[in-house]
């Protein structure tokens, strides 16, 4: 089970620890490479970027960003953001690992269901996609 817990991070699951923001790129692929092969990835803005597969889900993780934009003006260094999302672009089933918020199953239920339990007291932190088939495909947490 994965466990997106705003303000810290990410639990990973069969006891491979947790990703914190503000940990280093080496620590966090450290953490996630004990579950699955991490590969480099991009993001704009960001100073490090990592992908890994696992169970039918993808994790991406990165930080050291730089916010150009000049609306926040915040930097964020370590890691700054993550998201976990479904292979299947239009899942119309739950996935085999659990991804919870709050107790609740984000992946295991249709997208109405958890977002009628959750939307009114999200986290600004957290970030909840749909896919055309019913059910979520993505979950973020970032740093704030």
């Amino acid at each position: 089970m994965f466990e997106l817990l705003p303000e810290t991070g990410l639990v990973l699951p069969r006891g491979a620890g947790a990703l914190r923001f503000g940990m280093s790129e080496r620590e966090a692929q450290w953490a996630v490479a004990t579950l699955a092969d991490v590969h480099e990835y991009w993001v704009c803005q960001a100073g490090w970027a990592f992908s890994a597969r696992y169970e039918g889900l993808e994790l991406l993780a990165f930080g050291d960003v730089v916010d150009r934009s000049g609306r926040t003006g915040r930097d964020v260094d370590g890691l700054a953001s993550v998201y976990v999302q479904r292979h299947d672009p239009a899942p119309t089933a739950p996935s085999a690992v659990p991804v919870v918020l709050q107790d609740v199953d984000l992946f295991g239920y249709p997208a109405a269901e958890v977002l009628a339990v959750l939307e009114p007291d999200l986290h600004p932190a957290v970030r909840l996609r749909p896919a055309p088939a019913g059910f979520l495909r993505e979950a973020g947490l970032s740093a704030l």
